[in-house]
């Protein structure tokens, strides 16, 4: 099992960037795909972006792309995402997550504490 934790959470202005960071234990990280999921107040969690364990593909959520980029280095551990051009819509707790098998969204079964992002208007 991977121990997962979040940071780089905050508040920021609508327009505004935040990258966010997910550091993971364990010797095995480059054998996960790795996931970024995001819940807002009131709603289910939906899946945002998901990296392969190589870093060789990803894909996102319509609602992200072309704004967000899922990035990964395998040396230290860390999955990133750099959320550029937010939106107050963007303002949700993010997890990171891990997938031992399959990346699609149902396969992430390890998760992060979550980070706050706030985007206001």
């Amino acid at each position: 099992q991977v121990q997962l934790v979040e940071s780089g959470g905050g508040l920021v202005q609508a327009g505004g960037s935040l990258r966010l960071s997910c550091a993971a234990s364990g010797r095995t990280f480059s054998s996960y795909a790795m996931g970024w999921f995001r819940q807002a107040p009131g709603k289910e969690r939906e899946f945002v972006a998901a990296i392969s364990w190589s870093g060789g593909s990803t894909y996102y959520a319509d609602s992200v792309k072309g704004r967000f980029t899922i990035s990964r280095d395998n040396a230290k551990n860390t999955v990133y995402l750099q959320m550029n051009s937010l939106k107050p819509e963007d303002t949700a707790v993010y997890y990171c997550a891990a997938a031992s098998t399959g990346w699609g969204p149902a396969d992430f079964g390890s998760w992060g504490q979550g980070t706050q992002v706030t985007v206001s208007s």
